[in-house]
């Protein structure tokens, strides 16, 4: 997009408030009732792509689960229908069934049509709670293009329909029921007017379904779906809670223990009504994983609950080795980092006032969960390491090795900045741009020095860099930070891209707005990308995160016929195009960037106006680290199933990794 058109574009979207006459009363706009969420449904659900999307099915399972953890209800079934339709159903104490004493209405209309109404915002109703009953189930509603709800309390059977949040059938009793038939059934369909995807995944859904049945022992989840010719199901219930979820962890990634046993501790306080269990365990992989909960939901940003688990373990490590002498009185204290490196570890907690950051609860932010949990580990992991003198040993050379690797890396970095400083600040091979704001500036790294001189000379200097990959590019899941700086692909990337890596990782130093990785459309180029991409999910996240991250998409087929030229991006669009421009079309296939003209490559791959660039974005990190781990690792039999379970995926379309 040029200046020009950003700067009209801006004109429009904003009238000039400070001009006479412009910004008055009749500006200031109220939004009644559930008007607010559809207006502005991000604030409510934080996206309305796919993530927003099925976000909606969290929302509902949620308020089941509070039941679950009221001791009410021990059975969830949610359904996907054919219409795009989605139902959950529990076995709980269902809504009460009067009329509400304050709003003169229906108490189930309340809860599906009033913000912030509910039976957790200090009542009795719930001791325990992370779906805020009304906060969530309204905004459900109002993002659905029709809801119905049947509720089972004190042996009758109430319905209610309603439409993008408005009463389409009144509240009324529709039968009896015996009394211990009791919960409640919801079923909706998410507006297509609001959301972008519209067709629910099944593996989004049950891979969240059992991350909840893992933390409820106990409790089961079925998950149907009715969309096919056949009907899909799959049950979850573990009576191993969260010791199991490390097991189930460890064998989807294909890393192994080494140690057999799951360390696992638990308190509660219920003076303060909070309790904590945390489950972990150690693997031979170079990465961890940590995964934390905050009233059975995902905090994917940790919170104080993290915070305090981590240091905890590693003042209880570093306390125990002194206490050992395996740590001598000259040597430093282990890094947190180093008694991290392969742990898998799932952190739940649970408490009354959960603060969290948003609807959304990415963080928790509850002080005193930290000094709990702190508290815990510290006490349990201490004990633990005295009672088993073995597997702490076999931790702490792991952790003592990662330390030497990790002094080996700062040696390396130290190195590689000096080399910097006596020579020039970026790497030679570098073609910056002119472009000192990165909102505008892309840096493109391209597999070989052929397509890097075409790219080089296609390339509109003022605001494109180029940056051609020199050598094999370290498959860094094997490879601890030391072999990363000795590598001569990735450090040229590093020094381009002036963030750092790991601990030093700034993104505000970022140089570039967006990075864009263009490799051939074969075998050889998808290797490059997946090795590259391992590099910025192991050592760079955010950069994924933030959405800094694209593939070039080259295309495959020039398809001719007299004076018209088609460009074809993968086989159908080939046959189309063919269909389109009738039989006796030239069709070429290129082999190779390195086989584009500058002009060429411009028009098809680098133009902002005309090109098609796929945005890299992580929907789910847990899947990514197993994805990571399978693909790059050094198991093979886990690499082959999963290639073969996946071939029909491997195109250009799959952008979420």
């Amino acid at each position: 997009m040029s200046e020009e058109k950003k700067n009209i574009e801006n004109e429009e979207a904003a009238p000039a408030i400070g001009a006479a006459g412009v910004y008055t009363e009749e500006q200031i706009q109220v939004l009644e009732g559930l008007e607010a969420v559809r207006k502005r449904p991000g604030m409510y659900i934080g996206t309305t792509s796919s993530r927003g999307f099925h976000h909606l099915v969290n929302e509902i399972v949620d308020n089941s689960i509070d039941e679950a953890l009221a001791g009410a209800c021990d059975t969830i079934t949610v359904t996907l229908y054919p219409d795009g339709s989605v139902s959950v159903r529990d076995n709980g104490r269902g809504v009460p069934a009067g009329i509400h004493h304050k709003m003169g209405i229906p108490t189930l209309e309340v809860v599906f049509t009033i913000l912030h109404a509910g039976g957790k915002f200090g009542g009795e109703g719930y001791k325990i709670a992370g779906g805020l009953h009304g906060v969530g189930a309204s905004v459900v509603n109002a993002l659905s293009e029709w809801m119905e709800v049947e509720n089972r309390v004190g042996g009758k059977v109430y319905t209610e329909r309603f439409e993008r949040g408005h009463v389409a059938r009144p509240f009324s009793c529709v039968g009896d029921t015996d009394e211990d038939d009791h919960g409640l059934f919801v079923r909706f369909k998410p507006d297509p007017d609001i959301f972008e995807e519209t067709v629910f995944d099944w593996d989004i859904i049950l891979t969240r379904i059992r991350e909840q049945s893992f933390l409820n022992a106990g409790l089961a989840i079925v998950l149907r779906d009715e969309r096919g010719d056949e009907v899909r199901e799959e049950r979850c219930c573990y009576e191993g809670g969260i010791k199991s979820f490390v097991e189930y962890l460890d064998t989807d990634r294909s890393v192994d223990p080494i140690h057999e046993d799951v360390i696992y501790m638990s308190d509660e306080k219920p003076d303060r009504n909070m309790s904590a269990e945390i489950a972990m365990r150690y693997n031979d992989s170079l990465n961890e994983m940590i995964i934390t909960f905050a009233n059975n939901m995902t905090t994917i940003e940790g919170g104080t609950h993290e915070t305090g688990f981590k240091t905890a373990l590693t003042r209880a490590f570093n306390d125990y080795a002194r206490r050992m002498k395996i740590l001598k009185d000259s040597d430093k204290n282990l890094a947190g980092e180093d008694v991290r490196e392969g742990i898998t570890a799932i952190i739940s907690v649970k408490l009354v006032d959960a603060q969290f950051e948003s609807q959304t609860k990415a963080k928790l932010g509850n002080s005193e969960v930290r000094t709990f949990v702190d508290s815990l580990v510290y006490k349990k992991l201490s004990e633990y390491l005295e009672e088993n003198p073995t597997t702490a040993k076999t931790i702490l050379d792991k952790a003592l090795t990662a330390a030497r690797a990790r002094e080996a890396a700062r040696k390396a970095r130290e190195t590689v900045r000096k080399s910097f400083l006596e020579g020039s600040s970026l790497p030679g091979k570098l073609a910056d741009c002119h472009e000192k704001n990165r909102d505008v500036t892309e840096l493109f790294l391209v597999e070989g020095d052929s397509a890097g001189g075409s790219a080089k000379s296609a390339r509109k200097s003022l605001y494109q860099a180029i940056l051609p990959l020199r050598g094999k590019v370290l498959n860094v899941e094997r490879s601890r930070l030391d072999k990363v700086y000795g590598n001569v692909s990735i450090i040229p990337i590093i020094q381009a891209l002036g963030c750092g890596i790991g601990d030093e990782f700034d993104i505000n130093k970022l140089r570039y707005g967006k990075i864009i990785i263009m490799a051939d459309a074969d075998v050889d180029g998808s290797h490059i990308r997946i090795l590259l991409l391992t590099f910025f999910f192991r050592h760079m996240r955010k950069l994924i995160e933030e959405g800094h991250v694209y593939f070039a998409h080259p295309p495959l087929y020039k398809i001719s016929r007299g004076k018209k030229v088609r460009y074809a991006y993968s086989d159908e669009e080939r046959d189309a195009m063919i269909a389109e421009l009738g039989e006796n079309s030239d069709v070429s296939r290129y082999k190779g960037l390195g086989e584009m003209s500058a002009q060429l490559l411009w028009e098809t791959t680098m133009d902002p106006e005309t090109r098609t660039i796929l945005r890299v974005s992580i929907e789910d990190a847990v899947a990514c680290d197993k994805i990571f781990s399978v693909l790059m690792g050094d198991k093979v039999e886990p690499r082959r199933e999963f290639i073969e379970a996946n071939a029909k995926y491997a195109d250009a379309d799959m952008l979420d990794i």
